[in-house]
């Protein structure tokens, strides 16, 4: 075999499509991946709230708030930060509801996605900070996941490279028409690609994973509470975007010469670092007691209901049959005084 030959076996090739259709049902890969990343971070985030003393399901209810949110949130930063792919001559606004099409802004999600979850947790009366730092690690995961999407959608790559690793992008078109291009709903009909690209969706997917293995070994070995775990999150995260972000090539509004995404990067990378430090003097993590919710049971130390008359033997009743065994339980020259109900 040829070197060139073997370059190009070692290259990744990129799916022919991103939509599979399961008789008429479409089946969106980005879809689907943010749905699977989405049940992941709730599954992990929930285990990790019982293991730090909350109650089981917290996060679910929680979720039922904050997802909702969060996408309207990830869509909302995406069509702002992005508004000439839907606004302006030529342009079809009602495009900005396709969320199915790719373009979620994690920043947006994030942020929005914290109003909904700030609600959920002031109706159940729990610290928000505490239930961020046990969704952390399940979030980044998530983002990984997710990328798996951008993958699907040939989206968001780098510029061309000769690594052996570099993507393969291929020319997509409608198949009813092939002359039509339709890069994020057409089918590829050619393995010959047009061009071979850095992978910075791969790129962020193996440094979102790595992040989560960092914040998870420092929240265990520093007992981290009060939101630094997810400050931890934030921080690391946006670190590996903002170099991430500089390798891609897809359009983005500026702003003196670097990309949206790259100062947002800065921003919140500064900040979170700040109020990890600024964290550190709450001590370590929350009190156990309150991040549980559950009502407790009569197995749980609840009070026992008082027993009723009849239960009380020779006819006297629950009152009068405390007062006789409490008297009886009292030593000899014991002067108190019991009273009946005491």
């Amino acid at each position: 075999m040829n070197t060139a030959s073997a370059f190009i076996l070692a290259n990744i090739p990129s799916p022919d499509r991103g939509v599979y259709h399961l008789g008429p049902i479409p089946l969106r890969m980005y879809a689907l991946c943010i749905i699977v990343g989405i049940i992941v971070a709730i599954w992990w985030g929930d285990r990790r709230w019982v293991q730090r003393g909350g109650s089981k399901g917290t996060i679910v209810d929680i979720a039922v708030f904050a997802v909702p949110f969060g996408l309207v949130g990830g869509r909302l930063y995406h069509v702002i930060t992005d508004n000439q792919l839907y606004f302006g001559e030529g342009k079809d606004p009602i495009r900005a509801l396709y969320i199915w099409d790719g373009g979620l802004g994690i920043w947006g999600a994030i942020a929005l996605g914290g109003v909904g979850a700030w609600i959920a947790c002031r109706r159940r009366g729990i610290p928000l900070p505490a239930v961020a730092d046990a969704i952390a690690p399940g979030i980044v995961v998530a983002q990984a996941i997710g990328r798996l999407g951008n993958y699907f959608n040939q989206e968001l790559y780098g510029g061309p490279t000769d690594l052996p690793w570099g993507l393969e992008i291929y020319r997509r078109v409608d198949p009813d028409n092939p002359l039509v291009d339709d890069p994020l709903n057409g089918v590829a009909i050619s393995d010959v690609p047009v061009e071979v690209v850095h992978p910075t969706f791969l790129y962020e997917l193996l440094w979102n994973l790595g992040v989560a293995l960092l914040i998870v070994w420092a929240d265990r070995r520093f007992r981290l509470g009060h939101g630094r775990v997810f400050a931890l999150y934030v921080a690391g995260y946006t670190a590996g975007r903002f170099w991430i972000e500089l390798m891609r090539t897809d359009q983005a509004n500026e702003i003196l010469g670097l990309r949206v995404n790259v100062w947002t990067s800065m921003i919140l990378f500064v900040g979170a670092v700040a109020y990890f430090l600024y964290a550190r003097k709450l001590g370590s993590r929350e009190d156990p007691e309150t991040l549980n919710t559950d009502e407790p049971d009569d197995d749980t130390g609840a009070a026992a209901e008082p027993p009723s008359d009849q239960d009380a033997p020779d006819g006297k009743d629950g009152d009068e049959k405390n007062a006789d065994s409490a008297a009886e339980e009292s030593p000899a020259g014991d002067e108190r005084k019991v009273e009946p109900g005491q």
